[in-house]
């Protein structure tokens, strides 16, 4: 049965379409690139974008949003606090806040718990900044007028806890890889608790490193002919997780919003396929580039499950 985009409210009132497009070009910059997906994607209906200062392509989202003609009060737009600007927060989102140029930026993310220097070397967890006095300074830009939420990215069940404690604001959204092979389920459970939605980056998987052929995908699929991706996509959508699938050709961009409503029977069979051996792990090749620790930090401080390989998996 189709289904249409829903609209999700966070715990602070504000709506955010229910899926989104990810604007990581598998590279830093790729501006004019960016910018025809963007463009691209307006015209087929997108109004929700996912970016990052880190991504170095916040202005060419921003122009092809301001060129695009569409009000601004229908377009939700989403980046990200990097790790070197933790110490100087108010200076970081300026420069977002510059280089997107749309009048105000609808969610902003600590893109991730670790803080790095100004040249990039990564502070040791429990050294300052630590991530809840960058939240304490991520909370002061509500003041400005310049943004409407906050929120979080690649934070543990184990961050939360440190956290939320200290948190006058508490996070609209914590952005994390959930997909079908990584399904999130207790993270989600958690953040429910707390009135956290779930964002997914990766839904697909990434890059080769995916899911999309797997046979049970395939098999729900054609029964329901549609792609593999929309299943996938539809899934999370039925879950009350926000996705932000991320494609340059028109006509998967096309699919990606072309939602369909899962019967019991398929739901559940995607959503219990990480349970199959060898199956429940991280996808993303980021997180895993360097075996046991991420961006300076152990898996044991990220909070997160390693595997006897040394990778990342699930603890659903």
């Amino acid at each position: 049965m189709a289904a249409s985009i829903p609209n999700v409210t966070f715990n602070n009132g504000y709506n955010v379409p229910g899926v989104g497009l990810g604007c990581w070009m598998g590279q830093q910059g790729a501006a004019e690139e960016t910018y025809a997906m963007v463009r691209t994607a307006l015209q087929l209906g997108y109004r929700h974008f996912d970016t990052a200062f880190g991504y170095g392509n916040e202005e060419a989202v921003g122009r092809a949003i301001r060129e695009s003609g569409i009000p601004r009060s229908e377009i939700f737009v989403t980046t990200k606090l990097t790790n070197s600007h933790h110490a100087s927060v108010a200076q970081g989102f300026d420069m977002s806040f510059k280089n997107l140029n749309i009048e105000y930026i609808d969610l902003y993310l600590m893109h991730w718990p670790n803080a790095s220097d100004d040249k990039g070397s990564p502070i040791p967890y429990g050294k300052s900044p630590t991530f809840v006095e960058t939240w304490k300074d991520m909370e002061k830009l509500l003041g400005t007028g310049k943004v409407r939420s906050l929120g979080v990215s690649n934070f543990s069940i184990k961050i939360f806890e440190e956290l939320l404690p200290h948190a006058t604001v508490i996070p609209v959204t914590n952005q994390v890889e959930c997909n079908v092979y990584y399904p999130q389920h207790k993270l989600q459970e958690y953040c429910k608790s707390k009135g956290i939605t779930i964002t997914a980056y990766g839904p697909l998987g990434q890059y080769q490193n995916t899911f999309l052929t797997d046979p049970e995908v395939v098999k729900v699929a054609e029964k329901n002919k549609v792609t593999t991706a929309q299943i996938a996509i539809s899934w999370l959508v039925q879950r009350g997780i926000i996705p932000v699938p991320k494609s340059s050709n028109a006509e998967r961009l096309k699919q990606n919003i072309t939602l369909l409503t899962l019967s019991k029977e398929d739901f559940d069979t995607i959503d219990n396929l990480h349970k199959q051996p060898g199956k429940h792990r991280s996808l993303d090749r980021f997180t895993n580039r360097v075996h046991g620790s991420i961006a300076g930090w152990t898996m044991e401080q990220m909070g997160w499950k390693v595997g006897k390989d040394g990778y990342i998996e699930g603890d659903d």
